[in-house]
């Protein structure tokens, strides 16, 4: 690819230095992504600019018609802290007609609103577990159709925001407990579901009209104790010391039977496509014994850092990082945005 000008959109306090030199960890796990996109971008020879967006996109318009990039390469995940209006910024570009990487507004706010998400897939009979709402400011009922254990999320918050090993509760007082912590301390309605036991699997999946599915990756809890569930808590997601004291990875997932492997290609690809995503995306499974799997959520524009399961997949598939980089600015520029059709 010949050399482009970058515009990276990042949150403003996530705006990388551009060197590690002098950090600790802790602080280079804040915007350890951006940093890897933005220094692998000018490492292959991109004009690369940076900027932060908070409360305002005055500062953008002002860069696409000042500077002109010839791609927006995208790290934006929330707009003045709210998670579901980072579509609206995307919408913006469209309206700039500015080319993107990443998912278009209509596959993020699918894919966003979880419930939602989850009502459009039973439509295309696609299994996810049974589910309920528990809406903030309205009184607390028990989902009598839905069988214990449950597992007690977000509505809309992503990156684990909010679960926990009390998230999975065996009870109706510890499920009210719960449901109240969602309302109050993380502020958004309960998404209720059915516990799945079973393999937690990541499908990668890349493309916008034709789409190419990557390995099968695998979180592995290690020697999680029993009396824990089996799940991706924060701590386990981004708690470094914590994985390492409990050998916990993420990899290739081995030893799937073909009709498993088949039939995740084949609902990762009907999932990608009934929530029109575009650009690149994880759906994330579990697998019970029994080979059933039941989708738990897809995730429009998913972490890229290059050590993380996205970038490690890509790279069992033969897309080093700065291949990946590329084909993700290939499939942004190839978007068929509604503007294009005028600009032929």
């Amino acid at each position: 690819m010949k050399p482009l000008r970058t515009l990276v959109v990042v949150h403003t306090s996530l705006l990388p230095p551009d060197s590690l030199e002098g950090y600790s960890d802790k602080e280079i796990a804040e915007w350890r992504t951006e940093y890897d996109v933005v220094s692998t971008l000018r490492a292959a020879g991109h004009e690369v600019q940076t900027l932060g967006v908070l409360d305002s996109l005055t500062e953008l318009r002002a860069a696409l018609i000042d500077w002109k990039p010839e791609v927006v390469f995208n790290l934006l995940e929330e707009f003045n802290g709210i998670v579901t209006y980072d579509q609206h910024v995307v919408a913006f570009l469209e309206l700039m007609r500015a080319p993107y990487t990443g998912c278009n507004p209509r596959g993020l706010l699918l894919s966003r609103d979880k419930v939602l998400c989850k009502q459009l897939l039973a439509f295309h009979r696609i299994p996810t577990p049974q589910f309920a709402v528990l809406r903030r400011r309205q009184r607390f009922t028990i989902p009598r159709r839905l069988r214990l254990p449950l597992f007690v999320k977000s509505a809309t918050e992503d990156a684990s925001l909010g679960i926990a090993q009390a998230s999975v509760v065996d009870d109706v007082a510890h499920l009210r407990e719960r449901v109240q912590f969602m309302h109050e301390q993380i502020g958004s309605d309960a998404l209720v579901e059915e516990y799945i036991e079973g393999r937690e699997l990541y499908v990668g999946v890349l493309g916008n009209e034709r789409l190419t599915r990557l390995p099968v990756w695998e979180m592995r809890f290690g020697s999680l104790p029993e009396s824990q569930a089996a799940i991706a808590t924060r701590k386990v997601k981004w708690d470094r010391a914590y994985q390492r004291r409990y050998d916990i990875t993420t990899r290739a997932a081995e030893e799937l039977p073909p009709a498993v492997l088949q039939r995740l290609d084949r609902l990762s690809r009907r999932i990608y496509r009934a929530l029109h995503l575009s650009g690149y995306a994880r759906i994330d499974f579990r697998v019970r014994a029994d080979g059933s799997i039941f989708m738990l959520e897809a995730n429009a524009n998913p972490n890229l850092t290059g050590d993380e399961d996205f970038a490690e997949s890509a790279r069992a598939a033969g897309l080093d990082y700065p291949a990946l980089l590329e084909r993700i600015i290939v499939l942004g520029r190839g978007y068929r945005a509604e503007w294009r059709n005028f600009d032929g």
